[in-house]
């Protein structure tokens, strides 16, 4: 079938009310769309599983949501941790499972929430991503520290970071100051 100057123009035409900028001006607002994206991710990914303090519950131990990926309790000090046996028992894990100790010496799980002093309630989408993508802190800053397995998240898409972001700045702001990690020789020192 030979289609005549005048119908190439109109099925031209049929063709961009389908693909062109009407459809485009139909599409709905991306940010709903982008916060339920990192809500899943952040579930999926198990960030809840480090990141929240765990309590007993009825069925055994759970994360204690009332404290969401809000990072190693600030009032739960912790003496210096057992000495870890060489071999491939090399980590040793807090009650809490938001501390943890092996070769690297102690990490602390950070505080996630929109908290502007103690979380990251200051840290900007790009200083998100940084972190996951150099393994540091605000993508310049101290390294990410085991279990934190951000060497597998990196591999995630830009818009994947940009939603968990999104979403971690919906959930409620919580006051919480983790400590500092400990490096190895800090527990030799506090071990004496």
């Amino acid at each position: 079938m030979n289609f005549g100057p005048s119908r190439q123009v109109l099925l031209g035409l049929v063709v961009l009310s389908f693909t062109g900028p009407a459809a485009s001006a139909a599409e709905p607002d991306r940010k709903p769309d982008r916060v339920a994206r990192g809500e899943y991710l952040v579930k999926v990914m198990a960030c809840n599983d480090c990141h929240t303090p765990w309590k007993m519950g009825k069925d055994g131990p759970e994360p204690d949501m009332s404290r969401m990926l809000s990072g190693h309790p600030e009032t739960m000090p912790l003496p210096p941790p057992p000495r870890v046996a060489e071999g491939p028992w090399a980590i040793v894990v807090a009650a809490s499972m938001t501390a943890w100790s092996g070769p690297w010496g102690v990490s602390y799980t950070r505080n996630l929430t929109p908290d502007p002093d103690t979380g990251i309630g200051k840290w900007t989408e790009q200083n998100f991503v940084d972190s996951i993508r150099n393994g540091k802190i605000m993508g310049k800053g101290r390294p990410l520290l085991p279990p934190m397995p951000w060497i597998m998240y990196r591999s995630l898409t830009d818009e994947d970071l940009k939603a968990m972001y999104a979403y971690l700045k919906t959930i409620p702001p919580l006051r919480n100051r983790v400590p500092e990690p400990l490096a190895p020789e800090d527990l030799q020192a506090s071990s004496r």
